[in-house]
């Protein structure tokens, strides 16, 4: 079974919650209803009220942090997973609330930032990341391209892991690249395109696999 060091835990935790600290800190110069969602151009077009966002951001994405390693953790392939991919795993939550909150409250504060190039940027580092440990992954019921014909066949798993982490890491760049230009279409493409590609890759083996 997998093994999560209960430091790492408290320490990722503890890292999701900084923003509420920082939201209290900041909490007189903050308006009451705060920008927490942005469209395409950086245009606002969602919003919440203070405390919503101070406690109640922080607060959801540690549930979903739990959530993830509970799930991972009863994983009755636990044991594949590389301790480097459960690492990033661990760490996904507590970035994406330190980025989140930050870009929230400056924003709130009247600072001109544009929220849809960060986030761009920060989703295509994401998928490089993650592109360079998809080929390192082993067969799991959490971690990887999961699907019913790479569960049942490690050759089909291992090939299909090699082909999408090449196509994440060329994603990432592009994104990263074209970040600047805040192209949704472009980011949409880009993103199908990874994960479908690999999806029919490895039913393209299956199916050979099969016939014979």
């Amino acid at each position: 079974m997998l093994k999560i060091s209960k430091a790492k835990l408290i320490i990722t935790s503890i890292v999701i919650l900084i923003p509420m600290a920082v939201g209290l800190i900041l909490w007189n110069q903050l308006p009451e209803e705060m920008v927490t969602h942005w469209g395409v151009g950086n245009v606002p077009d969602g919003w919440s009220n203070k405390a919503v966002t101070v406690f109640g951001l922080p607060a959801f994405l540690l549930i979903i942090h739990w959530v993830c390693l509970i799930a991972t953790k009863a994983d009755p392939k636990s044991k594949n997973i590389n301790p480097k991919v459960m690492n990033l795993v661990l760490w996904i939550c507590p970035l994406i609330s330190l980025l989140v909150l930050t870009a929230t409250y400056a924003y709130a504060l009247g600072h001109d930032i544009n929220v849809e190039i960060i986030v761009n940027i920060f989703i295509g580092v994401l998928f490089v990341i993650i592109g360079n440990y998809l080929p390192k992954c082993k067969q799991s019921y959490t971690v990887g391209i999961k699907l019913p014909w790479t569960l049942n066949d490690e050759e089909n798993w291992n090939k299909t892991h090699r082909l999408g982490g090449i196509l994440w890491v060329v994603s990432g760049i592009i994104m990263i690249v074209t970040a600047l230009f805040s192209n949704a279409v472009i980011n949409i493409i880009v993103i199908v395109t990874a994960i479908v590609v690999p999806t029919v890759y490895s039913y393209v083996l299956y199916r050979k696999k099969l016939n014979k």
